[in-house]
């Protein structure tokens, strides 16, 4: 049987596995060594490469940690849209004097390579993202003790992993950076309303599923993280708040436009990759996505040397800066500090929380109603000490 989720952490904080780089195995470690859980990202990688983050993680940390996988897409891009928009890149293509990248490139990320490699070399916790494996995957994860995760951005896709056998969901608010985890990447749900916020769908999928739900999206403060363990999750997972720790291998101009005054805001975007995925609102963001097809992975091949060239040119608005609606809340702290600081932040908040609810059942008639409400939350409370 594969251990209990909360049995491979001390603190209920995971940090988030990041495709494109940023995720390391020196980030991972030193997230797990002080009591979270770190997660390598092997999108976008070969088996090969992914088998030596794993080896380089096991030689840095004893404590558990886990990888994240892609899931197969389907081939639904309309090649006649991806020619268009390789086209309208052709500018971008000149200034930047690289070619744009060859769409041809496979949609299954080797999947089956790698999870014939976690098979046979098994690692603690293993989280998919796009998608939810079979039930055969979980069951062969769990003859080897490995923790599976399911990433889902509603409460149909969490029922989907229950009944397909993950131990936990990892559920993403729409505020989260980098791509909408869906299951199902459908065009007409894009818009400023797609998507749920946070807490709205943690309570969705809690009345829906009863395996344990992991919380992601915008989470950069313990305050915050006390907000989500108080909702019913078990633990939270923060991405950019990791970012800009110098354990992370995100480029430097991708870390110093979290808090930069020129990026004022986030958006969600087709641009680099043909999928949904929040970034900083950039010159190539506002100029491309409007009209980029739903086609990924196709066009993050596309783009992908535009974007290294943006960055070796030291242009960030030629990037895909991944970030949060939080992002302006980034500290560039060691990430075993900023592990210690969250704990610090989270148990002051619960803190607070309970000597309000104390305060409040010494009030009049008019406060009791708000008694009641403190009492739940110190409940949750208690029912997360075991975790943390």
């Amino acid at each position: 049987m594969p251990c209990a989720l909360t049995d491979l952490y001390r603190y209920p904080i995971v940090q988030a596995p990041m495709a494109g780089g940023a995720s390391t195995p020196a980030l991972a470690a030193a997230v797990s060594e002080a009591g979270g859980l770190g997660f390598l990202a092997a999108g976008y990688k070969t088996p090969e490469a992914m088998y030596e983050e794993i080896k380089q993680i096991r030689s840095l940390t004893d404590r558990p940690f886990g990888v994240n996988l892609f899931m197969p897409q389907p081939s639904v891009a309309d090649p006649a849209a991806v020619e268009v928009y390789r086209e309208q890149l052709a500018g971008e293509a000149a200034w930047y004097e690289t070619p744009l990248g060859d769409t041809d490139c496979g949609t299954d990320d080797a999947y089956d390579a790698k999870l014939a490699i976690l098979a046979d070399d098994p690692v603690p916790a293993v989280s998919f993202t796009f998608g939810c494996p079979s039930r055969a995957v979980f069951e062969t994860f769990a003859r080897v003790g490995t923790a599976t995760v399911v990433t889902a951005t509603s409460a149909a896709e969490a029922q989907a992993a229950q009944w397909s056998g993950a131990d936990a969901v990892c559920v993403q608010g729409i505020e989260a950076g980098g791509h909408q985890s869906t299951h199902r990447d459908d065009p007409h749900a894009d818009g400023t309303g797609a998507g749920f916020g946070l807490l709205a769908l943690i309570t969705q999928v809690q009345e829906t599923v009863q395996i344990p739900v992991i919380a992601a999206g915008g989470l950069m403060r313990g305050a915050q993280i006390a907000s989500v363990l108080a909702a019913g999750a078990v633990a939270a997972q923060l991405g950019t708040a990791f970012m800009v720790c110098p354990e992370s291998g995100a480029h430097t101009l991708h870390k110093r436009a979290l808090t930069d005054p020129v990026f004022v805001r986030t958006e969600l975007t087709r641009a680099f990759s043909g999928r949904p995925a929040r970034g900083l609102v950039n010159r190539f963001m506002r100029e491309h996505g409007p009209y980029a097809p739903a086609a990924y992975p196709q066009l993050h091949f596309l783009t992908s040397g535009l974007r290294k060239a943006a960055a070796k040119a030291g242009d960030p608005q030629g990037m895909a800066l991944w970030a949060g609606q939080g992002h302006r809340l980034a500290r560039e702290l060691p990430a075993g500090q900023l592990v210690e600081v969250l704990v610090a932040e989270l148990e002051s908040a619960r803190g607070a929380l309970a000597e309000g609810s104390v305060a409040g059942a010494g009030g009049s008639s008019g406060r009791h109603a708000s008694h009641g409400s403190g009492h739940g939350v110190r409940a949750a409370h208690r029912s997360q000490g075991e975790v943390v």
